[in-house]
């Protein structure tokens, strides 16, 4: 049996608790309930569009899907806090399945379908989950196959079955066919009956998301509840969501970002309708905005270039409807930012945040100035923001810092990671968000860059010491850092400096090819080696990861071969 998730979590503390309870940003009522709210005011609009294979649901449809599904996981033997890998792409079983799981208290531990065998098998144990939901094949990989491969590893630690749910068509013996599952139920109101003494308290963690870490593989952060349902209703409050809004999402619907910033629940909170989408690949996505109506979307700045691109060179008649474009994930820069209006007609809302909590947006009637020079002021009347120096002490106003914040949706600690916890918060309960920013005279903040050793490729974030660690193993090599490379497209790549042992050849082939055969997400993969002699060094002996940057930066300029 897994172990109790409260024995792992960090709580806030008692007088934050009754100040966010006093102050209205924790209802008291879990997220399952409050969707199930939201979808009786208006039960007939549509709720949610799978633009791959048609599939359109009402708000009344979904929440009876959304109850089936989790009358037949408790069937399946998934209990009130149980754990359940979902390694979904963006269809509609994802937002049912993740429904069902919110109403019934199974928590969700949100994986990105680029993971492999190391990430899954990580995540797996250290969750303790019991379920794992996966696409059959997506992109030529077997998910499928690889799923009921992790039962050995995972089953010693709960020492309970492993369940694998899989969507697609090809559905093998011995797994459960989750669009069966997510399908209709023979009898609503039995559903509702069954589940109507199941429900998670609202302190509960509602999900698992993952950290963008810097050490190792990823952290585990716990949302509650309440505080993950301020997240999401306080976010579409600021976006602008209602009942008429058509929110698409293009990017991996696992992530904070597309699933509560506001997302998925923000839009289902307001009465709004999801579209689901399996790629923001820029004619499609441009061909779904104007078939759907779609009225507010999110892109990392990788794809919001693409898309800038796209309309420059043929027009962007297709989102004459869009009103809001968020930007995040990564810094926007200035002058893609002061396209957006003039090129595509929406809004710009630069969203600056972490799935650890703290999110900050430019606000819909701030100036044009604002809009694409900042990334916007904290959500909460509560968001408590220092940035500070290397000695935690504040740096005066206009200097950068680095960012440490506390709040009403800001968890005090990652799950089961004391070590961890121990460096990416205070004392006192500040998390250490690793971002270096300044702040506006009217509280804006400016992302200057990080403070730890992260690659943001794209937005998904890379943490060095993962990759130097798996580099480690290859035998011919002495010595390695993994540093970002500037990239047009994606904003930054991973580039390795390579220190081959004496007689040794390392190619990129060879370093690619050992990390693909132990099962690493591929955009993990190195995709530059620089071989040296000696690997810059600080004045302490640390590798000089600055110099190493500098470095790349200047081998990849015109005219400098690499």
């Amino acid at each position: 049996m897994p172990s109790p998730i409260s024995d792992h979590t960090v709580a806030w503390p008692d007088a934050d608790v009754e100040r966010f309870v006093s102050a209205g940003y924790w209802a008291g009522v879990p997220l399952g309930d409050l969707l199930r709210e939201a979808a009786q005011r208006t039960p007939d609009a549509p709720a949610l569009i799978d633009a791959g294979d048609g599939t359109r649901l009402t708000h009344a449809e979904l929440t009876a899907r959304a109850d089936a599904a989790a009358v037949r996981l408790l069937d399946l033997g998934l209990a009130p806090g149980h754990r359940i890998i979902v390694q979904l792409p963006n269809r509609w079983e994802f937002v049912v399945l993740t429904l069902a799981c919110l109403r019934i208290g199974v928590v969700p531990v949100m994986a990105l379908t680029a993971h492999r065998r190391t990430e899954l098998t990580y995540l797996a144990r250290h969750a303790e989950a019991t379920a794992v939901a996966v696409p059959d094949v997506l992109r030529d990989f077997d998910h499928q196959t690889l799923a009921h491969d992790l039962a050995p590893a995972v089953g010693e630690v709960t020492g309970e079955p492993w369940h694998v749910l899989v969507s697609g068509d090809d559905v093998a013996p011995g797994s459960v066919d989750l669009r069966a599952l997510c399908g209709h139920g023979a009898d609503p109101a039995a559903d509702r009956a069954r589940l109507a003494g199941i429900s998670p308290g609202s302190r509960d963690v509602a999900v698992f998301l993952l950290s963008g870490g810097t050490t190792g593989l990823p952290k585990l952060i716990a949302r509650t509840h309440d505080d993950y349902a301020y997240n999401a209703r306080a976010s579409a409050r600021i976006a602008g969501m209602g009942p008429d809004t058509v929110y698409l999402v293009g990017l991996p619907a696992g992530h904070n970002f597309p699933l509560a910033c506001p997302g998925i629940l923000g839009t289902l909170l307001a009465g709004g309708r999801v579209v689901m989408l399996s790629s923001p690949e820029p004619a499609r996505t441009f061909a779904t905005i104007a078939a759907e109506g779609v009225t507010h979307t999110a892109a990392v700045p990788a794809v919001a270039a693409r898309w800038l691109e796209h309309a420059g060179e043929r027009g962007a008649r297709e989102l004459a409807g869009l009103r809001v474009l968020q930007v995040g994930g990564a810094r926007f820069a200035d002058n893609l930012a002061r396209k957006v209006r003039p090129v595509l007609g929406a809004t710009l809302q630069q969203v600056f945040g972490m799935a650890e909590g703290l999110l900050n947006f430019t606000r819909l009637d701030d100036s044009e100035e604002v809009i694409c020079t900042t990334q916007g002021r904290p959500m909460s009347p509560d968001d408590e923001v220092r940035l500070v120096d290397e000695l935690d002490a504040d740096v005066p106003p206009g200097e950068p810092g680095s960012l440490l914040t506390r709040g009403p949706y800001t968890p005090r600690g990652y799950y089961r990671a004391a070590k961890q916890n121990a460096r990416a918060f205070t004392e006192d309960g500040w998390y250490r968000s690793g971002d270096i920013c300044r702040m506006t005279p009217e509280g804006n903040l400016i992302v200057e860059g990080r403070d730890k050793d992260m690659i943001n490729r794209g937005g998904e974030k890379i943490s060095a010491e993962e990759v130097e660690n798996l580099v480690y193993q290859l035998p011919a090599v002495r010595q390695v850092a993994a540093v970002a490379m500037p990239d047009r497209e994606l904003g930054e790549r991973v580039c390795l400096y390579v220190v081959p042992k004496p007689g040794a050849t390392v190619t990129l082939e060879d370093i690619r090819g050992s990390m693909e055969r132990i099962g690493v997400a591929k955009f993990k993969l190195p995709e530059h080696l620089v071989l040296v002699d000696e690997l810059k060094a600080t004045k302490v002996g640390k590798i000089d990861k600055k110099a190493l940057r500098e470095d790349i930066a200047q081998r990849l300029s015109p005219g400098v071969t690499a």
